[in-house]
């Protein structure tokens, strides 16, 4: 499955965020895929697009930024798996 993730530094944190990021903190637990990282253009925060079966995975990965940012995650399906339930959902 397929999870978009916005995320955005709580107050006061960006410093330590980005210092631990430059450290090679982002990188996902086992058992999540990164599939793309982008950073809003006024540093205000982004998203990620990452890719599991494993929730507890997920949460371990908010949880190790949890004191630093704020996140919000959705389980998202791309055009060609919604494609066929909106045929259906029209007839």
């Amino acid at each position: 499955m397929k999870f978009m993730t916005t995320w955005k530094a709580l107050p006061g944190a960006r410093k330590e965020a980005v210092e631990r990021f430059l450290a090679g903190q982002g990188v996902p637990p086992e058992g999540v895929t990164l599939l793309g990282r982008w950073h809003n253009t006024d540093c205000s925060g982004g998203f990620t697009l990452t890719e599991s079966s494993n929730p507890q995975a997920l949460f371990e990965s908010a949880a190790r930024w949890a004191d630093l940012l704020e996140f919000h995650s959705h389980l998202v399906v791309e055009d060609a798996e919604a494609g066929p339930v909106l045929v259906k959902m029209a007839k």
